[in-house]
């Protein structure tokens, strides 16, 4: 499977799609309208290894809901990501047998050697 999760109102997804050069050789979701399902998430948090790896901590939401000042868990975690599109890190890329999640520059970097190409 060569999927991407992502939301189109994002710059910072925009720009890495851009980057990249994705083809329609992969499947896009935009995450905003077609919101993500339990087994999708699922299939994410097993190649993962948890939710919370999947969970972003810097969405506008963590901070409304004071969700730092609470003790989650990993089931916390799929409940606030399946309600709330912006609690998944975001884009969130499945390569064949490998997931890259988040937007760092090393992220993107090895999202670009998986796909054998070089960024613009």
């Amino acid at each position: 499977m060569r999927k991407v999760y992502y939301l189109s109102t994002c710059d910072t997804c925009k720009r890495i799609l851009k980057e990249l050069n994705i083809s329609d050789e992969i499947e896009k979701q935009d995450i905003k309208t077609e919101k993500i399902t339990e087994e999708q998430l699922e299939e994410m948090r097993k190649m993962a290894g948890s939710y919370e790896k999947l969970f972003s901590k810097v969405a506008r939401k963590y901070r409304e809901l004071k969700l730092k000042d609470k003790n989650l868990g990993e089931e916390d975690f799929k409940k606030y990501i399946l309600e709330e599109y912006t609690f998944l890190k975001r884009p969130v890329f499945i390569l064949n047998d490998e997931i890259f999640i988040g937007n760092s520059k090393k992220t993107v970097l090895a999202i670009g050697q998986k796909l054998g190409g070089t960024l613009i």
